[in-house]
């Protein structure tokens, strides 16, 4: 019982694939490839290289310079929140303004060999100013620490809200105010924050560090609830912010702050000190002496194998393959549920769980004989991952929620057979679970099929989403077909034999579809923040390097099972096939 039975998985590329897919594909995949690469650098240039020189002028570093320092020698950068406001406008005194990123870099890296959550204020855009949505960025990469019980690690240079928009950052439930709450959230579940004040720190910006366990400031750093020009234009006073609040008020009179520093660098190295002090990182236990390892099919190798269109199938145990170390994986339930895939597998040596959608065609177990199409939750399916994902919160595994999924089945038989209640299952168990779980948006995440497999309405710790995922409740052509299901036939084809007619309902239903199209953009999702991040197949892997390890740093706040003692292998034994 206590062998984990990971078994090879996959099988080279050019076995599955001709050459004139793999280029096809790749084809596809780079495109998406350049156009990401070059959306993420303008978000990371800010508002451009003349606000880095005014930066600099004042004898300081960009966000992105202090990251850079302050991550471990050439530990990776997650970002969390890159797309947060892409596209958006914003107008002010007869100016367009854009917010890179929502004026605030958030991301996972490894300080002193420990994962962190970092939450830097972007000096170049607007003074680091809060933009609508901001405060929503900010409080998801707190959560993210709180969740994974990570340290967080403020760098704090922010002239407070962009009042010019305040009313759509300052009020709400998730506005401005509820990143303060986050802090004292995590301070009450002792999850270590350390705050380095480089600058501006006014108002709402001023109070973010406050809770922190500790709190550094540079000699240029202020902290205060009303900045000289305010304080000039209530009370008459004639006083710099520095006088208000510089290091010398509250390190050495209020108290407000615990070190003071000479400039970003030593800030940056006093904080790096100070997460050295934090509890050491549990992964190394976890691991119980074995080394992590690469998959034996590279994870490059991910982005030849999704068709350009995503009606075409491709095998994702090939994808698994290419995920998990050496390739090894314990598939669990093989023969209960075929649309479905579970199993455990290593990444970077540390265990994890695995759900995903089979594409193409399946068995039917209803129907002996008969197949069914994939990609969709039928009654088996939802049951076996439904059994699954509680055993691994049973056992403390984390789960990889892979997603390509239509929906779930309809129908008269499906009502039959209770969909409704095992969709319910399945939703309560993804709700209720305390383990962590992680959404990856392969391709399409439709309908409810998106929310029973953990998707962001049910609270992953993160959820990252490949350039070609299709987020919606359907398709843009099923819509129109169903928006003007009165004018079609059963073959859905336009019934009117009047050509003004029949043209009016072509040229409505090509605009309902394309609407649709464009709303399934995974852009517009991390734009308005219904995916975390975006990245390219290939990256998942190394994506989940870090969050795997992350759920196993912080010792002894979740219960992690030997494998001795998994549910899982209940599983295994009850779901084998008779003799």
């Amino acid at each position: 019982m206590a062998i984990v039975p990971l078994r090879p998985l996959g099988s080279p590329r050019e076995q599955f694939l001709d050459e004139e897919e793999i280029r096809r594909h790749g084809a596809f995949l780079e495109e998406k490839r350049r156009l990401l690469e070059e959306r993420r650098a303008r978000v990371r240039a800010g508002w451009g290289e003349k606000y880095v020189q005014r930066v600099h002028a004042k004898g300081k570093l960009t966000a992105w310079e202090r990251l850079e320092l302050l991550r471990d020698p050439g530990s990776p950068v997650h970002p969390i929140g890159t797309f947060v406001n892409w596209g958006r406008r914003f107008e002010q005194a007869g100016r367009t303004l854009e917010s890179p990123g929502a004026g605030v870099v958030c991301a996972l890296t490894r300080v002193e060999e420990r994962w962190v959550v970092v939450i830097a204020n972007d000096n170049t855009v607007a003074s680091g100013s809060w933009w609508p949505q901001t405060p929503e960025k900010i409080e998801r990469a707190q959560e993210v620490g709180l969740r994974l019980r990570i340290p967080v690690v403020y760098l704090v240079d922010s002239s407070g809200l962009f009042l010019p928009e305040q009313s759509r950052s300052f009020p709400g439930r998730t506005g401005a105010g509820h990143i303060f709450q986050k802090n004292a959230l995590l301070s009450a579940a002792g999850v270590p924050q350390i705050a380095g004040v480089f600058g501006d720190c006014i108002a709402g910006g001023g109070y973010m560090p406050i809770i922190s366990d500790r709190v550094y400031m540079t000699e240029q750093a202020y902290m205060v609830i009303a900045g000289a020009a305010l304080i000039k234009g209530a009370k008459s006073q004639h006083i710099t912010s520095l006088d208000i609040g510089g290091p010398e008020i509250h390190v050495h009179r209020s108290a407000c702050a615990d070190e003071r520093v000479p400039d970003d660098r030593a800030c940056l190295e006093a904080i790096r000190a100070e997460v050295a002090r934090t509890p050491s990182n549990g992964a190394a236990f976890r691991r119980g002496g074995v080394d992590p390892a690469e998959p034996r099919y590279p994870a490059a190798e991910l982005d030849t194998l999704f068709p350009a269109d995503h009606r075409h199938a491709y095998d994702i145990r090939q994808v698994l393959a290419r995920l998990v170390d050496r390739s090894l994986f314990w598939e669990i339930l093989p023969h209960r549920g075929r649309e479905m895939v579970t199993g455990i597998g290593r990444v970077n040596g540390l265990y994890a769980g695995f759900v995903a959608n089979v594409q193409g065609a399946v068995e039917d177990p209803e129907h002996r004989g008969r197949r069914k199409p994939g990609g969709i939750l039928y009654r088996e399916g939802i049951a076996k991952i439904s059994a699954f994902s509680r055993a691994c919160d049973s056992d403390g595994i984390p789960i990889v929620w892979l997603q390509d999924i239509s929906g779930f089945d309809i129908g008269r038989e499906a009502e039959e057979h209770g969909l409704l209640g095992y969709g319910s299952n399945l939703i309560y168990t993804n709700s209720t679970n305390r383990t962590p779980m992680f959404t990856v948006l392969l391709r399409k995440a439709s309908g409810a099929g998106y929310y029973a497999m953990a998707g962001l309405p049910y609270e992953p710790v993160l959820q990252l989403a490949t350039p070609i995922s299709r987020l919606s409740v359907m398709e843009g052509r099923t819509l129109a077909i169903a928006t003007y299901n009165t004018k079609l036939d059963d073959e859905f084809r336009i019934a009117s034999e009047d050509p003004e007619e029949r043209r009016a309902i072509e040229e409505g239903m090509k605009a309902v579809e394309a609407r649709i199209e464009a709303d399934m953009d995974p852009w517009v999702a991390a734009s308005q923040r219904d995916t975390d991040e975006i990245v390219m197949p290939s990256e998942i892997r190394p994506w989940l390097e870090c969050l795997i390890e992350a759920s196993y740093q912080a010792a002894g706040v979740r219960r992690v099972k030997n494998p001795r003692i998994w549910s899982l292998h209940d599983l295994e034994v009850l779901g084998a096939p008779e003799a």
